[in-house]
């Protein structure tokens, strides 16, 4: 899908970005992850051509970037951003529609696709057409981004710390939708975060980077059980790899099927690490497990949760 070969780029006759290889798969969820100024925001931005790469060659669908007009490249790529960049004088109807518009759709056809997408990341379609972002709060703000970042149906969603202004608990809320649209879409994935637990969450494969060059990539447990250098090691944090793994399994994954017990449920989606957080809240050692649908598909066992970790080893 995306393919960088041999890729460099230079500011001021400095190299931001030396020798990049990479091949990001159709319908993967690709992070990119390092320091400040390891090239990661660089990276992402030359994929659309918001930044042109000065050496190699950047395919998109097996052709190269430059041979793509760069409206026609973007309008195939949704961007979202930290920042947001909501027009404030436009409802958001208006904001959301902003591709289709450009590419002269008929007007029900917007109508319905801001709908479809409203409702997709659980905004109310009648309730919030026709507000201005003024009127939202930042996570809704934020989901109208994204909706934006949708509308024309893009083959590649690129996200720039999208989520790195919002609180702690709203930001939680968008890693879910954004896991969700993925796996309900099947569409193409690249995220850049400096945030260890926000790449473990949400990435198929992580990229970590360093001094614009690529030290390691691979899965998520990959990362934190088979790091290639120490430096891979010490970006993760050694003595964080168990409570990290703990993050990467489910409650529904490690339940133990057929199994009751009374009491209130938890939700199979949960993380193994919000689940250790709830064993010690009710001073258990077993909790049920439900499903979507709240039947209890199992019970979790507390000395379950350091499975992840001998299974990985």
């Amino acid at each position: 899908m995306i393919e960088f070969k041999q890729v460099g780029k230079y500011f001021n006759g400095k190299p931001a970005i030396e020798h990049l290889d990479l091949n990001i798969a159709k319908g993967e969820f690709t992070v990119l992850i390092g320091t400040s100024g390891s090239g990661k925001s660089t990276t992402l931005k030359m994929i659309n051509r918001l930044i042109e790469h000065d050496q190699g060659k950047i395919l998109f669908a097996g052709e190269e970037i430059h041979n793509f007009k760069p409206e026609e490249l973007r309008r195939r790529m949704g961007y979202a951003i930290q920042s947001i960049g909501l027009f404030p004088h436009w409802t958001v109807e208006k904001n959301i529609a902003t591709v289709p518009q450009l590419l002269k759709w008929p007007r029900a056809k917007i109508r319905d696709r801001v709908t479809e997408l409203l409702e997709l990341l659980h905004l109310d379609a009648e309730q919030f057409r026709h507000r201005f972002p003024h009127q939202l709060s930042g996570g809704q703000q934020q989901r109208v981004g994204v909706a934006r970042a949708l509308a024309a149906n893009p083959d590649v969603l690129l996200m720039d710390e999208p989520f790195g202004a919002l609180d702690p608990v709203t930001r939680a809320s968008m890693q879910a939708e954004i896991v969700r649209i993925h796996r309900l879409s099947g569409r193409t994935l690249v995220l850049v975060t400096h945030d260890i637990d926000e790449a473990l969450t949400l990435a198929d494969r992580i990229i970590l980077l360093d001094n614009g060059k690529v030290v390691q990539q691979g899965t998520p447990q990959q990362m934190l059980l088979q790091p290639a250098t120490p430096f891979v090691r010490a970006f993760f944090g050694q003595d964080d790899i168990g409570i990290r793994l703990l993050g990467l399994g489910t409650a529904g994954s490690h339940a133990r099927p057929g199994e009751q017990l009374p009491g209130i449920a938890v939700a199979a989606s949960l993380s193994l690490r919000e689940a250790l957080s709830i064993f010690i809240a009710r001073q258990a050692e077993q909790l049920p497990v439900a499903g979507e649908d709240g039947k209890v598909v199992g019970v979790l066992h507390f000395r379950d949760l350091i499975k992840p970790v001998k299974g990985e080893g």
